[in-house]
Protein backbone atom coordinates (compact mmCIF):
# COMPACT_ATOMS: atom_id res chain seq x y z
CA UNK A 1 0.00 0.00 0.00
CA UNK A 2 0.96 3.37 -0.79
CA UNK A 3 0.97 5.80 2.35
CA UNK A 4 1.23 8.88 0.37
CA UNK A 5 3.61 10.81 2.25
CA UNK A 6 6.97 10.23 -0.03
CA UNK A 7 9.21 13.56 0.14
CA UNK A 8 7.79 14.49 3.22
CA UNK A 9 9.60 15.56 6.10
CA UNK A 10 9.23 13.63 9.54
CA UNK A 11 11.16 14.47 13.06
CA UNK A 12 11.56 11.52 15.36
CA UNK A 13 12.62 11.23 18.88
CA UNK A 14 14.66 8.53 20.11
CA UNK A 15 15.53 7.74 16.61
CA UNK A 16 19.18 5.55 17.48
CA UNK A 17 17.09 2.19 18.31
CA UNK A 18 13.98 0.61 19.81
CA UNK A 19 10.64 1.89 19.26
CA UNK A 20 11.98 4.94 17.71
CA UNK A 21 14.29 3.45 15.22
CA UNK A 22 11.10 1.28 14.44
CA UNK A 23 9.54 4.43 13.46
CA UNK A 24 12.28 6.44 11.74
CA UNK A 25 13.14 2.99 9.84
CA UNK A 26 9.29 2.87 8.26
CA UNK A 27 9.50 6.43 7.83
CA UNK A 28 12.64 6.22 5.75
CA UNK A 29 11.37 3.08 3.74
CA UNK A 30 8.02 4.71 2.51
CA UNK A 31 10.44 7.21 1.15
CA UNK A 32 10.11 10.36 3.97
CA UNK A 33 13.21 12.07 4.81
CA UNK A 34 13.46 12.23 8.49
CA UNK A 35 15.59 14.06 10.93
CA UNK A 36 16.51 11.73 13.77
CA UNK A 37 17.26 12.81 17.10
CA UNK A 38 18.60 11.18 20.41
CA UNK A 39 21.29 12.00 22.49
CA UNK A 40 23.69 9.44 21.60
CA UNK A 41 26.07 10.28 18.90
CA UNK A 42 27.77 7.33 18.11
CA UNK A 43 24.89 4.53 18.39
CA UNK A 44 22.82 7.05 16.36
CA UNK A 45 25.17 8.02 13.46
CA UNK A 46 25.75 3.99 12.98
CA UNK A 47 22.08 3.46 12.91
CA UNK A 48 21.33 6.20 10.15
CA UNK A 49 24.06 4.92 8.45
CA UNK A 50 23.20 1.51 8.25
CA UNK A 51 19.23 2.95 7.61
CA UNK A 52 20.78 4.98 4.54
CA UNK A 53 22.63 1.67 3.30
CA UNK A 54 18.70 0.29 3.57
CA UNK A 55 17.47 2.79 1.89
CA UNK A 56 19.64 3.33 -0.89
CA UNK A 57 20.55 6.97 0.08
CA UNK A 58 16.29 7.22 -1.45
CA UNK A 59 16.11 9.73 1.01
CA UNK A 60 17.56 12.13 3.03
CA UNK A 61 18.61 11.12 6.78
CA UNK A 62 19.91 13.70 9.20
CA UNK A 63 21.51 12.64 12.40
CA UNK A 64 21.07 15.27 15.30
CA UNK A 65 22.58 14.08 19.00
CA UNK A 66 21.01 16.07 20.85
CA UNK A 67 19.08 15.70 24.09
CA UNK A 68 15.18 16.61 22.80
CA UNK A 69 14.06 17.02 26.27
CA UNK A 70 15.59 20.55 26.08
CA UNK A 71 15.90 23.89 24.73
CA UNK A 72 18.84 23.83 23.34
CA UNK A 73 17.76 20.02 21.97
CA UNK A 74 15.23 21.54 20.07
CA UNK A 75 16.88 24.66 18.80
CA UNK A 76 19.69 22.83 17.15
CA UNK A 77 16.84 20.50 16.01
CA UNK A 78 14.95 23.83 14.07
CA UNK A 79 18.76 25.04 12.91
CA UNK A 80 19.87 21.83 11.50
CA UNK A 81 21.99 22.23 8.07
CA UNK A 82 19.72 20.54 5.38
CA UNK A 83 16.31 20.37 7.71
CA UNK A 84 12.88 21.69 7.32
CA UNK A 85 13.56 24.04 9.87
CA UNK A 86 9.96 23.65 11.88
CA UNK A 87 8.28 22.98 8.78
CA UNK A 88 7.98 19.23 9.67
CA UNK A 89 5.02 17.21 8.04
CA UNK A 90 5.52 14.84 10.46
CA UNK A 91 6.59 14.75 14.15
CA UNK A 92 6.68 11.43 16.25
CA UNK A 93 7.48 12.15 20.42
CA UNK A 94 9.35 9.83 21.37
CA UNK A 95 11.65 10.35 24.98
CA UNK A 96 13.19 7.33 27.04
CA UNK A 97 10.77 6.82 30.64
CA UNK A 98 11.79 7.88 33.83
CA UNK A 99 12.91 4.94 35.93
CA UNK A 100 10.72 2.19 37.50
CA UNK A 101 10.45 2.34 41.25
CA UNK A 102 8.18 3.21 44.26
CA UNK A 103 6.57 6.68 45.15
CA UNK A 104 7.72 6.96 48.14
CA UNK A 105 11.47 7.17 46.93
CA UNK A 106 10.44 9.95 44.05
CA UNK A 107 11.22 13.31 45.05
CA UNK A 108 9.82 16.43 43.51
CA UNK A 109 13.03 16.62 41.33
CA UNK A 110 12.06 13.47 40.10
CA UNK A 111 8.49 14.17 39.26
CA UNK A 112 9.37 17.39 37.08
CA UNK A 113 12.17 14.96 35.29
CA UNK A 114 9.53 12.88 34.04
CA UNK A 115 7.29 15.38 33.23
CA UNK A 116 9.53 17.62 31.13
CA UNK A 117 10.17 14.81 29.33
CA UNK A 118 7.00 13.08 28.76
CA UNK A 119 4.62 15.52 28.94
CA UNK A 120 6.00 18.94 28.33
CA UNK A 121 8.48 18.07 25.86
CA UNK A 122 6.11 16.82 23.09
CA UNK A 123 4.01 19.51 23.84
CA UNK A 124 6.57 22.09 23.04
CA UNK A 125 7.12 20.40 19.79
CA UNK A 126 3.22 20.06 18.94
CA UNK A 127 3.31 23.91 19.68
CA UNK A 128 6.53 24.56 17.67
CA UNK A 129 5.01 22.48 14.40
CA UNK A 130 1.81 22.09 14.39
CA UNK A 131 0.64 25.85 12.66
CA UNK A 132 2.98 24.94 10.07
CA UNK A 133 1.21 22.02 9.20
CA UNK A 134 -2.24 23.52 9.33
CA UNK A 135 -0.64 26.20 6.84
CA UNK A 136 0.38 23.49 4.71
CA UNK A 137 -2.78 21.54 5.07
CA UNK A 138 -1.08 18.58 5.85
CA UNK A 139 0.23 17.34 9.37
CA UNK A 140 0.48 14.02 11.29
CA UNK A 141 2.01 14.22 15.29
CA UNK A 142 2.25 11.12 16.55
CA UNK A 143 3.44 10.56 20.40
CA UNK A 144 4.87 7.45 21.73
CA UNK A 145 3.54 7.34 25.29
CA UNK A 146 2.89 3.86 26.84
CA UNK A 147 -0.39 1.29 27.32
CA UNK A 148 -0.03 2.32 31.22
CA UNK A 149 -2.00 5.40 30.56
CA UNK A 150 -4.74 2.65 29.96
CA UNK A 151 -3.48 -0.35 32.21
CA UNK A 152 -1.49 1.73 34.80
CA UNK A 153 2.40 -0.44 36.06
CA UNK A 154 2.50 0.09 39.54
CA UNK A 155 6.11 0.18 39.27
CA UNK A 156 6.21 2.96 36.80
CA UNK A 157 4.06 5.28 38.41
CA UNK A 158 6.42 8.11 37.33
CA UNK A 159 5.73 7.20 33.49
CA UNK A 160 2.22 6.58 34.52
CA UNK A 161 1.40 10.41 35.67
CA UNK A 162 3.56 12.10 32.77
CA UNK A 163 2.02 10.11 29.99
CA UNK A 164 -1.82 10.42 31.65
CA UNK A 165 -1.06 14.15 30.97
CA UNK A 166 0.03 14.32 27.86
CA UNK A 167 -2.51 12.05 26.89
CA UNK A 168 -5.33 14.68 28.29
CA UNK A 169 -3.95 17.59 26.58
CA UNK A 170 -4.07 15.48 23.37
CA UNK A 171 -7.27 14.82 23.76
CA UNK A 172 -8.32 18.11 23.51
CA UNK A 173 -5.94 19.89 21.19
CA UNK A 174 -6.49 17.23 18.72
CA UNK A 175 -9.71 17.75 18.33
CA UNK A 176 -9.30 21.43 17.85
CA UNK A 177 -9.33 23.76 14.88
CA UNK A 178 -6.60 21.75 13.77
CA UNK A 179 -8.30 19.05 12.80
CA UNK A 180 -10.41 20.42 9.87
CA UNK A 181 -6.84 21.79 8.30
CA UNK A 182 -5.13 18.28 8.10
CA UNK A 183 -3.36 17.96 11.16
CA UNK A 184 -3.88 14.94 13.04
CA UNK A 185 -2.29 14.00 16.58
CA UNK A 186 -2.51 10.37 18.03
CA UNK A 187 -1.01 8.60 20.88
CA UNK A 188 0.46 4.96 19.87
CA UNK A 189 0.77 2.89 23.05
CA UNK A 190 3.23 0.30 22.97
CA UNK A 191 2.52 -2.25 25.47
CA UNK A 192 5.73 -4.88 26.05
CA UNK A 193 8.45 -4.78 23.13
CA UNK A 194 11.38 -6.37 22.86
CA UNK A 195 13.43 -3.14 23.62
CA UNK A 196 16.40 -1.80 26.17
CA UNK A 197 13.15 -0.08 28.03
CA UNK A 198 11.37 -3.91 28.84
CA UNK A 199 15.17 -5.01 29.90
CA UNK A 200 15.50 -1.83 32.26
CA UNK A 201 12.02 -2.59 33.42
CA UNK A 202 12.30 -6.67 34.19
CA UNK A 203 15.42 -6.43 37.16
CA UNK A 204 12.51 -4.76 39.50
CA UNK A 205 9.00 -6.17 38.34
CA UNK A 206 11.32 -9.98 38.91
CA UNK A 207 12.56 -8.17 42.56
CA UNK A 208 9.17 -7.33 43.43
CA UNK A 209 7.62 -10.85 42.97
CA UNK A 210 10.82 -13.18 43.80
CA UNK A 211 11.64 -14.25 40.38
CA UNK A 212 14.56 -14.35 38.14
CA UNK A 213 14.59 -11.98 35.12
CA UNK A 214 14.59 -14.88 32.95
CA UNK A 215 11.64 -16.26 34.85
CA UNK A 216 9.67 -12.69 34.47
CA UNK A 217 10.61 -12.79 31.14
CA UNK A 218 8.57 -16.17 30.46
CA UNK A 219 5.69 -14.80 32.81
CA UNK A 220 5.47 -11.71 30.90
CA UNK A 221 5.39 -13.01 27.31
CA UNK A 222 3.20 -16.38 28.56
CA UNK A 223 0.74 -13.70 29.81
CA UNK A 224 0.21 -11.96 26.39
CA UNK A 225 -2.28 -14.00 23.74
CA UNK A 226 0.15 -13.27 21.07
CA UNK A 227 2.71 -15.41 22.81
CA UNK A 228 5.63 -13.08 22.58
CA UNK A 229 6.87 -9.53 22.94
CA UNK A 230 6.20 -7.37 19.83
CA UNK A 231 9.01 -6.28 17.90
CA UNK A 232 10.15 -2.36 16.69
CA UNK A 233 9.47 -2.96 13.25
CA UNK A 234 6.10 -3.61 13.56
CA UNK A 235 5.53 -0.98 15.55
CA UNK A 236 7.06 1.34 13.30
CA UNK A 237 4.81 -0.07 10.90
CA UNK A 238 1.96 1.04 12.80
CA UNK A 239 3.28 4.46 12.88
CA UNK A 240 3.83 4.99 9.64
CA UNK A 241 0.08 3.98 8.74
CA UNK A 242 -0.88 7.09 11.68
CA UNK A 243 1.45 9.42 9.21
CA UNK A 244 -0.10 8.72 6.36
CA UNK A 245 -2.42 9.45 3.79
CA UNK A 246 -4.68 6.90 5.01
CA UNK A 247 -4.87 8.02 8.61
CA UNK A 248 -6.80 11.32 7.66
CA UNK A 249 -10.12 10.58 9.87
CA UNK A 250 -8.29 9.35 12.36
CA UNK A 251 -7.31 11.90 15.68
CA UNK A 252 -7.17 12.31 19.20
CA UNK A 253 -6.91 8.29 19.46
CA UNK A 254 -5.10 6.08 21.65
CA UNK A 255 -3.95 3.29 19.64
CA UNK A 256 -2.63 0.17 21.44
CA UNK A 257 -0.44 -2.12 19.93
CA UNK A 258 0.06 -4.81 22.83
CA UNK A 259 -0.93 -8.33 21.39
CA UNK A 260 -4.21 -8.64 23.21
CA UNK A 261 -2.13 -8.33 26.79
CA UNK A 262 -4.44 -5.65 27.79
CA UNK A 263 -8.69 -7.35 27.51
CA UNK A 264 -10.07 -4.69 30.28
CA UNK A 265 -9.95 -2.05 27.34
CA UNK A 266 -11.98 -1.66 24.23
Amino acid sequence: MDLGIAGKWALVGGASKGLGWGCARALALEGVNVVMVARGAEVLNKAVDDLRAETGGKVQLIAVAQDITTEAGREAIWNVAGGPGKDYDIVVTNAGGPPPGDFRDWDREAWLKAIDANMLTPIELIKATVDGMAARGFGRIVNITSSSVKSPIDVLGLSNGARSGLTGFVAGTSRSKIAGQGVTINNLLPGKFDTDRIRSTLPAMAQKQGKTVEEMRAIQQAQIPAGRYGNPQEFGAICAFLCSQHAAYMTGQNVLADGGAYPGTF
